[in-house]
């Protein structure tokens, strides 16, 4: 069966607002942010409590199509465009992975990189004057058709001046309403050594904790479908973007919703409706995945799925500043300069 997207036909926005619920108890566990700890804000609606922020919620809604075991995009979207990246010839990550998808530094920071040469040789014609944005997304559909949902930005000098980005196309952020802190605490012990010393590790640490309970959670979904229709790619690669966009929606809300260890959601209902445009009903997986592969092979022509490598040493920050600090240590010794 076709999935009927004709309802989408006369409106910019598909909105979606999903109630959800813990699948067990009433506490869950919302993101948390440095120094600042459960993101909760004043409404005129009173007090609400962010449980998964909109760039968290990008890489989630990316992640539902990821076969983790076998390194790869999920088998209904074989033929998918995406950069696929190595070292030493072990797979290392993906744009399906990366929090910037193509602008991954595994990508535009690998040295001698034959893929980077022609993504810029592709692009180099967008270095003057206005941004031919369908130009742009006709490169990103070809290399990584993710980037044109959830966004890029190439931040690089030698891509146009850093000008080259594109805002996400679908977003999400989940909120909960009448958020209340439902504190609670433990301990670690340590059976052998309950006096040991903690800051390696041994004794009994107590600690405190603070979870959440909420009158109303609630996925809110928008997918901007004048941006999409923006990019000027024909009706093949629209469709294919809308079914793309509605078939991880869908698998998200089927079961990749345990977001943290303390946050384990689920929908009240399985088939959520739009609140724009009115009477839209989220198709089924099934469905969305027979016309997938169709739309897939329609589209074969203009995306490829490439292999690049990444042959830089890798090593933390930190690593790297003592490194430079002994250097300089020896320059500062031994030179006479």
């Amino acid at each position: 069966m076709t999935v009927d997207l004709s309802k989408l036909d006369n409106t910019t926005r598909l909105l979606f607002s999903i109630d959800l619920q813990p699948v067990q108890g009433d506490r869950f566990q919302p993101t948390g942010f440095p120094n600042l700890g459960a993101a909760s804000y004043q409404t005129k609606d009173g007090q609400k409590l962010l449980v998964e922020s909109a760039q968290s919620m990008a890489n989630r809604l990316e992640a539902t199509v990821w076969d983790v075991v076998n390194e790869k995009p999920v088998a209904t979207l074989d033929g998918i465009s995406h950069v696929k990246v190595t070292k030493d010839k072990k797979f290392l990550t993906d744009t399906m992975l990366e929090a910037h998808r193509l602008n991954s530094p595994y990508i535009l920071e690998a040295p001698k990189s034959k893929f980077v040469e022609d993504f810029k040789r592709e692009l180099g014609v967008l270095g003057n004057g206005p941004i031919n944005r369908k130009l742009l997304a006709q490169v990103l559909l070809k290399y990584d058709v993710g980037s044109l949902l959830h966004g890029v930005f190439l931040a690089k000098p030698d891509l146009a001046g850093g000008r080259l980005r594109i805002a996400r196309a679908l977003s999400a952020f989940i909120e909960a309403s009448g958020a209340r802190v439902a504190a609670s605490g433990g301990v670690k012990n340590d059976h052998v050594n309950p006096g040991g010393d903690t800051k390696k590790g041994f004794g009994n640490v107590p600690f405190a904790r603070d979870e959440f309970t909420a009158e109303k959670i609630t996925l809110h979904v928008n997918f901007d479908l004048a941006q999409v229709r923006g990019y000027g790619l024909g009706a093949d690669a629209e469709r294919l973007l809308l079914l793309l966009g509605l078939y991880r929606l869908r698998k998200l809300i089927e079961g990749d919703l345990r977001l943290r260890t303390a946050c384990d959601l689920e929908p009240v209902t399985r088939a959520p409706t739009a609140t724009r445009p009115d009477g839209f009903v989220l198709p089924s997986l099934s469905d969305l995945e027979t016309d997938l592969r169709t739309s897939i092979e329609k589209n074969k022509s203009v995306m490829v799925q490439t292999e690049t490598s990444y042959d830089a040493k890798i090593e933390s920050a930190k690593k790297k500043k003592d490194s430079d600090s002994e250097e300089d240590s020896d320059d500062e010794t031994n030179g006479d300069e």
